[in-house]
């Protein structure tokens, strides 16, 4: 009987019987692609044989962590959750240049000297050039082991043989199964590669790290199946124009998701950085209009960011909204909200936002930062130079107070902040040394703040 072909979505991993120019599931165009099967041979039943029992445990068991192993790059080891665990696959992905194979080429050495047996296979560069790179970072003496190669079976059996406690393969998209009848790269050779290389890891006790492209949008490209294969996915973000790294956990078995880890991109490599907030702020000079510091928790860690906004007559019958580190649609909501409940309009301005040092805020919490920013540019006002600003802002025009705010008073007050702009509600923990000014809703904040609501 002869096996119907299977076609899946790049996407969304949605595995349809035809193709289909647009994928019913996302909506996306051009993804869909057929696939091949791992393995040529026939399909083996389950049927007649009896398999082993499994054995059952209660919720109650108590079981030792996982050991783990530190490099010694700290901002690595908590994005890690502490370490590297034993026999864990982690995906890495990033855009093209900003700098995934530069950091993991300095893991590599720094797991290598702490003990562990590493092995680097690239399959975009040849060796002599991941050379040249351990040679303008320094890293010559590391006990790193070097390979170029792109043929799946290959490298399975080296590693086989060599035995090695850390594997890094750069990148997934370059690895080519000969028991896959498509491209490199395509949908088909990145599952295969990717589940592969991941039951590899789980049966001989080996940690591996994969380098994964991301598309325009910023997604890891390939099936979305590869993300929940792998035990820990991590992006590394960053503006072209800026230092600063943003080494981000938005998955992680063995630790905390949506931890950062903060690196400055130097001459000789990662630089990490330990006090992130100061980073951010170090170019911040006296206050001007439409900037406003957000105390901004990422993980585990509070992180004090600069909002800046400018706000313009528009010379244009439709007005720009450019946003640069936070959610355009959650923009277009703070201006909604300031014109619907508020009565202040921002019909015929132009608004741009940005977040300063190419940070990326996702949290809630930033609302009323934002709206201040845009406040403080429209109505040309600035804030008190040592006063941060956090809250969630609600479509009726409520404040609703953010977590941890005792963690994120206290990392204002370390870096000389003296005030604290907040929702009123929650736990409104006080910290020594700076004033908490609590507020019920938003007009009451624009018209305390601005004399204007």
């Amino acid at each position: 009987m002869v096996k119907s072909p299977s076609f899946s979505c790049s996407a969304c991993g949605s595995v349809t019987t035809k193709w289909a120019g647009r994928c019913e599931s996302c909506g996306e165009w051009n993804t869909i692609s057929e696939d091949a099967g791992i393995s040529k041979g026939p399909a083996k039943s389950l049927g007649g044989k009896r398999g082993a029992s499994v054995k059952l445990t209660s919720l109650s068991t108590e079981e030792a962590p996982p050991p783990r192993t530190t490099c010694g790059i700290k901002e690595l080891d908590r994005v890690l959750g502490g370490g590297l665990v034993a026999a864990s696959a982690i995906l890495v992905g990033g855009d093209p240049g900003i700098g995934k194979s530069t950091l993991l080429l300095q893991a590599a050495a720094q797991f290598a000297r702490s003990g562990l047996k590493t092995i680097y296979v690239s399959g975009e560069e040849a060796s002599a050039q991941v050379r040249m790179r351990a040679q303008r970072l320094g890293l010559t003496d590391a006990p790193v082991q070097l390979a170029a190669e792109t043929n799946l079976r290959d490298i399975l059996t080296t590693l086989e043989a060599e035995k090695p406690q850390l594997a890094i393969i750069d990148s997934i998209q370059t690895m080519w199964a000969d028991n896959v009848d498509s491209a490199p790269g395509s949908v088909s050779q990145v599952r295969a590669a990717a589940h592969e290389l991941t039951s590899f890891a789980k049966r001989k006790g080996i940690s591996v790290i994969l380098v994964g492209h991301v598309t325009k949008e910023g997604q890891i490209a390939g099936p979305r199946v590869v993300e929940h294969m792998v035990d820990t996915v991590l992006y590394f973000e960053g503006e072209r124009g800026h230092q600063f790294r943003i080494l981000r956990a938005v998955k992680n078995r063995f630790g905390p998701a949506d931890e950062i880890g903060v690196f400055e991109m130097t001459g000789s490599g990662l630089d990490e950085v330990a006090n992130p907030s100061a980073l951010f702020l170090s170019e911040r000079g006296t206050p001007s209009p439409g900037s406003v510091v957000f105390a901004g928790v990422e993980g585990t860690r509070p992180v004090l960011v600069e909002f800046q906004a400018l706000v313009s007559p528009s010379p244009h019958a439709q007005a720009r909204r450019t946003v640069v580190g936070w959610d355009g649609g959650r923009l277009a909501m703070i201006l909604a909200v300031l014109e619907a409940r508020c009565g202040i309009p921002f019909a015929g301005l132009d608004v741009y936002l940005n977040v300063a040092g190419g940070m990326k805020v996702s949290e809630p919490a930033a609302d009323l930062a934002v709206a201040a920013a845009l406040l403080s540019a429209r109505e040309d006002a600035a804030l008190p130079a040592d006063t941060v600003v956090f809250g969630e802002i609600s479509l009726s025009g409520a404040l609703r107070p953010a977590t941890q705010t005792e963690n994120r008073l206290k990392e204002a007050q370390k870096l000389g902040f003296t005030s604290a702009i907040a929702a009123k509600g929650g736990k409104a923990v006080g910290v020594s040394g700076i004033t908490l000014n609590t507020m019920p809703d938003l007009t009451g904040f624009v018209g305390e703040i601005f004399g204007a609501g």
